[in-house]
């Protein structure tokens, strides 16, 4: 990361300085207090071993909210499944919601172990080229909680990167905790070191959850994480039987699509609330085999598309 992020304050002193969350430019920001205590400063001796290891991942994709409760887990791993329905692509999906893993039962990999062997910890394969890495794996029991305070948790992302062995793999999507705190700032330094990364921002169209995806929004552009464009999760309900489309939670303000327009980003599609998707998720199944049919496999194979485009055109610019 830059010194001074893209789109600070005016008169921002950077992360690196001494001044970092002390000065008055610093007032209101969201990161101040990580900013004054050093964490963003401080060297960490093992960006190269993360570097090093995550080198053989072609793409890594940070799927992002500032909200809780927009799906944010079932966007990951459905947009995973459908980038992995090409055979020749290698896809992995890394957990770092630390305190309230999902994946290892969206993937019906709930009784799942991580291996290691020499070369590091082996992800869980839920099909022979979608892989995934969930401190799930690592708790004797479901109901275990994880009550760790940042540092801890900070470690663990660590580990992940440094310690998984993943292979090569075109795509690396990350499963993130909502917010913009200690999480999403390790993350972003270890990926930042191991270039390239994006990210997706996932929101419903109420205004609730549109005043916190702003606030991610900006986050990305303050620790200079490209932004892919907006997934609008939960637009419209699509009753599987007489396939009627109504708006349960209503786009008062302009919804994602407003949204994408006044962020200048693009809206990568706008996801249907079908039950059916849940029920999938609930007993592990791939929605997007079990219903080919669907609007919502029609609307997640048109986000992949999309990312997969971004991805090839950033590729072509950096060559």
């Amino acid at each position: 990361m830059s010194s001074v992020p893209e789109n600070a304050p005016e008169h921002c002193p950077g992360t690196n300085s001494e001044d970092a969350g002390k000065a008055s430019a610093c007032a209101g920001c969201p990161n101040q207090q990580v900013c004054s205590s050093g964490a963003v400063r401080a060297p960490d001796p093992d960006l190269d071993a993360v570097k090093e290891r995550l080198a053989s991942i072609k793409y890594k994709i940070l799927v992002l909210s500032g909200k809780g409760g927009v799906g944010k887990s079932t966007v990951t791993a459905m947009i995973a499944r459908a980038l992995a329905l090409d055979d020749s692509r290698e896809v992995g999906i890394l957990d770092i919601d630390i305190c309230g893993p999902s994946q290892p039962r969206v993937l019906g990999a709930e009784e799942e172990k991580v291996h290691s062997s020499g070369t590091g910890w082996s992800p869980v394969y839920v099909a022979e080229n979608l892989a995934v890495m969930s401190i799930g794996f690592l708790l004797n029991s479901a109901d275990d909680a994880v009550i760790w305070r940042g540092p801890k948790k900070n470690g663990m992302i660590k580990q992940f990167l440094r310690d998984v062995d993943w292979g090569s793999l075109d795509f690396l999507v990350v499963d993130t905790p909502p917010g913009t705190s200690d999480e999403h700032l390790s993350i972003v330094q270890y990926l930042s070191a191991a270039q390239p990364v994006a990210a997706i921002i996932v929101t419903t169209p109420q205004e609730v959850a549109l005043l916190d995806v702003r606030k991610e929004i900006t986050f990305c552009r303050k620790v200079n994480i490209p932004i892919i464009g907006i997934v609008e999760n939960m637009t419209t309900f699509v009753c599987p039987k007489c396939k009627t489309e109504t708006a349960i939670f209503p786009a008062t303000t302009g919804g994602g699509l407003k949204l994408a327009s006044d962020s200048g980003l693009p809206l990568l599609g706008q996801l249907p609330l079908d039950p059916r998707v849940a029920q999938a998720c609930d007993y592990g199944k791939n929605f997007l085999t079990e219903e080919p049919d669907a609007p919502a496999t029609s609307a997640y194979k048109h986000i992949a598309r999309k990312i997969m485009e971004y991805c090839q055109t950033h590729s072509e610019q950096q060559s």
